[in-house]
């Protein structure tokens, strides 16, 4: 709590609330809160799909998938079946979502078109972060206790490799300008490569500075990687051109979850402790914008298409909503 307090106080944060009319006022825009179905409980993970107007999230503690119509700005399908889910990513161009259903120890496989369950994956111990690898057609899943990425066929939907970091598995997500899998590895501290069509490891990078990595955010452009360090409320930027770390930032206490808005070069950080920071990118260096606090804003998603941001909030005066914002400064 300490810790979270100077960081606000160094940085000049500022607070939201559900009663504000202009929350974040210096750094956000509120566009509109949106009623999501179901109890007050935790969000986790979620995957924009922006060529069909979808946003999958996932609602946790609710054991439920949501389907949101971005167009239209309401829950389209709120899917039963997801025990405790944790990771979720669209994949459009073979009609499938998958989805990490840690309480069943297992990766689930969603058709795009019916909502339907089509297949699963495991046991994996512990699944939470999903990355895609369109050349290998296959999902690399965070077994975080496990200490292992797991490997899934996306056609058959089966277990097919279980990769061992060294470590717990913080996010995997997929690199298109190497085409490789990249993983951040707690304790290690470090940034792993994994080669997805041999499915072994060919890179570790150390990381300095950061403690525990967790959350991945990429520029693919300037082939930049952004990662979190949960344990020290830090931000890691390094550049996989060279292969070396460039900066450590302070963000809020306990990031989680990071999105990239590559249009305007805008690098989200949101935090458990429910500090969202944003960044922006000029040359290859983070500038500081601001930084504001939302009840649990421990999740993020950006639409590359209208650069509108959503924060899936577990409870706001009883209820869970899904915020919509826009950075007021580009």
């Amino acid at each position: 709590m300490r810790r979270a307090f100077v960081f606000a106080m160094m940085l000049g944060s500022i607070t939201c609330s559900a009663q504000a009319r202009n929350p974040c006022e210096e750094v956000l825009e509120l566009i509109a809160d949106v009623p999501v179905p179901g109890p007050a409980v935790r969000f986790d993970y979620q995957s924009m799909d922006a060529e069909h107007g979808r946003l999958y999230i996932a609602h946790m503690n609710a054991d439920q998938l949501v389907v949101f119509d971005t167009a239209k700005r309401q829950v389209m399908a709120n899917l039963d079946g997801f025990k405790r889910v944790h990771g979720v990513i669209a994949v459009p161009e073979i009609g499938k979502v998958f989805a990490s259903a840690t309480g069943d120890h297992q990766m689930l496989a969603v058709d795009m078109q019916t909502l339907k369950i089509v297949g699963k994956a495991g046991p994996i111990e512990y699944p939470d972060g999903l990355a895609y690898s369109p050349g290998a057609q296959r999902v690399f899943v965070s077994d975080e206790h496990g200490a292992l990425d797991a490997v899934v066929d996306a056609k058959t939907n089966k277990l097919i490799e279980k990769i061992s970091l060294g470590g717990y598995a913080g996010n995997t997500v997929y690199d298109p300008g190497s085409g490789r899998i990249l993983v951040a590895v707690h304790g290690l501290n470090q940034l792993v490569e994994i080669d997805p069509v041999a499915m072994k490891i060919i890179a570790r990078h150390q990381l300095s500075g950061v403690e525990n990595p967790h959350g991945i955010a990429l520029d693919v452009e300037m082939r930049l990687a952004f990662a979190a360090g949960e344990e020290n409320a830090s931000l890691a930027v390094f550049d996989l051109r060279a292969s070396k770390q460039l900066a450590v930032h302070h963000v809020g206490d306990d990031p989680d979850v990071l999105a990239y808005d590559a249009g305007l070069k805008l690098l989200y950080v949101s935090a458990e402790s429910g500090t969202v920071s944003l960044f922006r990118e000029r040359g290859r260096e983070l500038q500081p914008i601001g930084h504001c606090n939302m009840p649990h804003a421990h999740s993020v998603s950006v639409d590359p298409k209208t650069h509108l941001v959503y924060f899936p909030l577990e409870n706001v005066g009883g209820k869970p909503l899904l915020r919509i914002m826009r950075p007021k400064r580009h």
